[in-house]
């Protein structure tokens, strides 16, 4: 079990770092593409992307050892869609009106919004330091958001930018209910689906796409940055919990902030460096968060993809089974204790 939260922890640095390079280059593409457009073209490059690589695998005979959703799931999916296409709109706007490092930072802020509604509504527990690192991230976050110190008057960029880090937020955790099933069909239904409904949106309020190159570079730029970094998160969160998941993925602004104020020199304010002073600090927190605590499982039965050799999976089958499968199985109730500095755990 240990190698495969390292592992999990590989892939949602990995994921950070293909998120990373879409604020700064999602800022050139906005010259060319309309807000909604541009959330359109990401998540369909996403969608289906994922889709032909899929197909792709089916055709090559590759077995898949994954548990598809059932209508158990719907209103997880459902609710994943939805503040999917509400999120990078938020974010193409905020991209508008402010500076791509700016974003890149403020985006950290998801961490904050995955973290209280993991607690709140799905009872995840979360550490002392994840406590500290939240209250620092939100300070940073204030910081980047005050266009004018003098007066205390907000930026309007930064406050769409915080919105869509509270809608992926809650996204975060309706994703999470759904990390046990197959990553592929979860990225395959949120790119596709989020994609149709802010192309939906965008052709409603009448914009419209004039460079087709433009667009084209959009779509890979989903397919990178959004498919292939989402389909890695949802298997670290498998293994990491949702609140564990983001606090690692969260280098991703950092590298987006290095990218920015190389691409269009920009040259940061005073206000930014102690915002990231005190944003690199709450993340040092929340990466070094652990703790021990007692908790209860109850029974459950459930189908997802699992091994023998993870800890929580002791049941026989009349053949032997070695490796990752999927099948209808039961876990008895326990309760127990043990490091959790990995976070929650399926």
């Amino acid at each position: 079990m240990e190698n495969k939260q390292y592992k999990a922890i590989f892939f949602a640095i990995l994921a950070a770092a293909l998120y990373a390079v879409s604020s700064p280059i999602s800022k050139l593409l906005l010259k060319e593409i309309p807000p909604a457009l541009m959330a359109a073209c990401l998540y369909l490059g996403a969608g289906l992307g994922m889709f032909v690589i899929d197909i792709i695998k089916k055709n090559n005979g590759t077995k898949n050892a994954e548990a598809r959703l059932t209508r158990k799931e719907l209103p997880y999916t459902i609710g994943m869609v939805v503040l999917d296409i509400a999120a990078p709109i938020f974010l193409m706007i905020g991209l508008t009106m402010t500076s791509a490092a700016n974003v890149s930072l403020l985006n950290n802020f998801e961490i904050v919004a995955t973290s209280l509604i993991a607690l709140m509504i799905f009872k995840e527990p979360i550490g002392m330091r994840l406590w500290g690192a939240i209250s620092l991230i939100t300070i940073s976050s204030i910081i980047l958001s005050i266009e004018d110190l003098g007066s205390f008057s907000f930026s309007f960029g930064s406050i769409f930018v915080i919105l869509a880090c509270i809608s992926w937020g809650l996204e975060n955790n309706c994703t999470r209910k759904l990390s046990v099933k197959d990553p592929m069909q979860i990225v395959v239904i949120k790119g596709i689906g989020a994609g149709t409904g802010s192309l939906i949106i965008a052709l409603t309020a009448g914009e419209k796409i004039n460079n087709i190159s433009f667009a084209a570079a959009a779509l890979i730029l989903g397919f990178f940055a959004y498919g292939l970094s989402i389909f890695l998160y949802i298997y670290a969160q498998r293994y990491l919990g949702a609140a564990k998941t983001s606090a690692y993925y969260a280098v991703s602004p950092f590298i987006g902030v290095g990218l920015s104020l190389v691409i269009f020199r920009e040259v940061p304010s005073a206000s930014f460096i102690v915002a990231l002073s005190i944003m690199v600090l709450g993340m040092y927190f929340a990466s070094t968060e652990g703790h021990k605590l007692k908790h209860h499982h109850d029974a459950i039965t459930h189908e997802h993809s699992h091994s023998h050799d993870d800890g929580h999976h002791n049941h026989i089958h009349e053949e032997a089974v070695s490796g990752s499968h999927t099948h209808v199985h039961t876990h008895v109730e326990c309760t127990h204790s043990h490091k959790r500095r990995l976070g929650a755990h399926i």
